[in-house]
């Protein structure tokens, strides 16, 4: 077990009140089947502050009973049809609320990037942008994904339809946290998808927060992202 929690306002030293809070509530859990659990060993983790090397926060350490765990949450909701069914036009308007929440919380979120990541805030601040952008560009995509009908003999309809395949795995790197993000998430739920992510280990803090975002304002309260 990772040892306790130096004090924020040494780790976090010139964080915004929002992030501050975010980062008090450790340590942080797995969101599965819509609702954040501890990972089933116990076991937590800690993440450090690259500038200071001390530690933001500790994370919940799944394993595969966790991974197998989420899978089933996924698989359960892709097959109950809450999202993959959805007419694409409504999945378009939920990715779009998720770039207007990255949008409205961009400052938090670029002051978890550079806490967990180190990257100057200037480069957070742009990352925090792109993002918000990605899923906007994929919102716009969930309607125009067409399937095509084929020349074949006078006797036969010949098309292709295109259907969600079910859970995809996300794996994401330390070097974008949330913009790698947008890149595997984004498109997978634009087109009916469900999901499980795994964050890199270096920097958890900004998919933590944002599987909050998304559970708080955005999505149907069902696994869509575990």
């Amino acid at each position: 077990m990772a040892a306790a929690v130096p004090s924020i306002d040494s780790a976090a030293a010139g964080a915004n009140a929002h992030v501050r809070e975010f980062l008090k509530g450790s340590p942080k859990k797995l969101l599965i089947g819509g609702k954040w659990i501890a990972a089933r060993s116990g076991k937590t983790f800690e993440t450090i502050n690259p500038a200071n090397e001390e530690v933001l926060g500790l994370v919940a350490e799944g394993d595969k009973a966790d991974v197998d765990e989420a899978v089933r949450a996924a698989r359960k909701a892709f097959e109950a049809g809450k999202w993959s069914s959805m007419g694409p036009h409504q999945r378009a308007r939920y990715l779009f609320k998720i770039a207007e929440l990255i949008e409205a919380h961009g400052d938090e979120l670029a002051e978890l990037i550079t806490l967990d990541n180190g990257k100057p805030i200037g480069e957070s601040i742009i990352e925090v942008g792109r993002t918000a952008d990605t899923f906007r560009y994929y919102g716009g995509w969930s309607t125009k994904f067409y399937g095509e009908t084929n020349p074949s003999d006078p006797g036969f309809f010949n098309y292709t339809l295109r259907e969600p395949i079910g859970v995809c795995g996300q794996i994401i790197p330390w070097n974008g946290p949330l913009a790698t993000i947008s890149w595997k998430v984004a498109p997978a739920l634009a087109f009916g998808n469900t999901l499980v992510l795994k964050a890199a280990e270096q920097t958890p803090l900004p998919a933590i927060r944002l599987g909050e975002l998304i559970c708080e304002g955005a999505c149907p309260r069902a696994s869509l992202i575990s």
